[in-house]
């Protein structure tokens, strides 16, 4: 995510490193690159100029006071300039009043619209609510039947039509989301050219037939500066509540995502980070910006953390873990918890610095398939109880996986390291924990009244 940006603003801010102070030169120098940086990532020229300029005026005149770096004070100035540039905080889903809320989707072909629609709906179900998915693209071949494909997925109801026009599918879905309960309504509209007169026309028709509390244009982040422009064209016809960044996952320039709040004026709602239905994230500037300069993103990475854990589980788990009875089985279950939350590289991206570490690192998800074919190719017996697994073992867990015994060797012995951290970690030693606790508490006043 933003990986270019994100090497040419540290390049930048290099300038500026090892400075003992802010001056009006090393400033207008790293602001130079910084400009290029962002022109390049294709940000509005507009915004870029409003950007290097606010930045400028706030970082003249700053004195650097204790132990803080003058490159370190400009990565924090930068960094709250993106959040202020991106929206300065999370705008909520609106709900409407009484039910059903109405949700309006539109944007340009090929941006994605359609499966944005079966992973909000997903999302919604996940937090209690009951969506119905509604089929108003009667243009482009199989969008209905992608549309019902992806509600089948997540077990939810697609209203669709034959030979009707969008404005009568639409508003026989509300009559049925009425009848039935369904309190938020997603509809799927057709992907249009903004030159397209007659197209806008219909859409501007729905919006007013149905009056929907969200209207939201879908655009590709890899697009550019001309997703902002088209978005402008979306916005006059259709008075737009926010937009949806799709692709953030791909090789994102960044021009969309920093530009298209200032130029519309609207918040950025949700990002797709990938191709999966559970790929959706609630759009928080203060993160975005955090990722573009490599700090990373650990509150996002705790909350996918926490949607994949159960309660009883994680209970469970410890007890064994306790009781040194952490298995083959048990480490199968966690693996599988860390694939649904997203790739490696994802993950460990947003662990601050680590984005530039792995930069030139080819991580391997595929190393996951090659663990879990593995101790899927062992019996159960041998998975609760790894001490078994001698040479003939070992030789028939390769086979059946397709690796070597070596690779299975390693495996056991990884398995077995762990094994030992983890009695190591829960063998008691509840005093010297408690007084790691006290000493961090102690430390932590200490810092309190440093600051005061």
């Amino acid at each position: 995510m933003f990986e270019s940006l994100q090497e040419k603003l540290e390049d930048a801010l290099k300038r500026i490193r090892g400075q003992s102070k802010l001056t009006e030169d090393n400033v207008a120098e790293a602001l130079t690159e910084v400009r290029r940086a962002l022109l390049d990532a294709d940000v509005n020229l507009g915004v870029t100029t409003d950007f290097i300029n606010n930045v400028k005026e706030k970082s003249l005149g700053l004195e650097v006071k204790g132990s803080l770096l003058p490159g370190q004070l400009m990565i924090k100035l930068i960094h709250d300039e993106l959040v202020a540039l991106m929206g300065t905080e999370r705008s909520e889903l609106a709900l409407a009043p009484q039910p059903p809320t109405i949700v309006m989707v539109a944007g340009l072909q090929g941006s994605g619209k359609t499966t944005f629609c079966a992973k909000l709906a997903y999302s919604l179900k996940k937090k209690g609510r009951q969506p119905l998915l509604v089929a108003c693209d009667i243009y482009r071949p199989a969008a209905i039947d992608q549309l019902r494909m992806l509600g089948q997925q997540i077990s939810l109801p697609v209203f669709s039509k034959d030979d009707a026009k969008p404005l009568e599918i639409a508003k026989d879905a509300l009559t049925y989301a009425r009848k039935y309960g369904r309190d938020v309504v997603i509809v799927d509209t057709a992907g249009r050219l903004t030159i397209d007169e007659e197209m806008m026309q219909e859409v501007a028709d729905l919006k007013g037939a149905i009056k929907p509390q969200e209207i939201f244009f879908v655009c590709d982040a890899m697009t550019g500066q001309d997703a902002v422009n088209t978005a402008k064209a979306f916005n006059d016809r259709l008075e737009l509540t926010g937009v949806v960044l799709t692709k953030l996952d791909g090789d994102t320039r960044g021009g969309a995502a920093l530009s298209i709040r200032s130029v519309l004026g609207k918040p950025i709602k949700y990002v797709g980070v990938g191709e999966k239905i559970d790929q959706l994230e609630p759009f928080h500037p203060e993160r975005i910006a955090s990722r573009i300069l490599g700090m990373g993103d650990v509150i996002t990475l705790v909350e996918k953390a926490q949607s994949q854990i159960d309660e009883k589980e994680a209970e469970r788990l410890e007890e064994k873990i306790r009781k040194n009875q952490f298995t083959f089985e048990d480490f199968l279950d966690q693996m599988k918890m860390i694939k649904k939350m997203g790739s490696l590289r994802d993950l460990i991206g947003m662990l601050p610095g680590m984005d530039k570490a792995l930069r030139n690192v080819q991580l391997d998800d595929k190393a996951f398939s090659r663990v879990e074919a593995m101790i899927l190719s062992m019996t159960i017996h041998e998975r609760r109880n790894p001490r078994v697994l001698n040479g003939s073992r070992r030789r028939r867990v390769a086979g059946g996986s397709g690796t070597t015994v070596q690779d299975v060797n390693r495996l056991i012995k990884q398995f077995e390291d762990m094994q030992k951290m983890m009695k190591s970690m829960s063998s008691g030693h509840k005093g010297d924990i408690a007084r790691l606790q006290q000493q961090a508490a102690l430390k932590g006043k200490m810092r309190q009244r440093a600051f005061r």
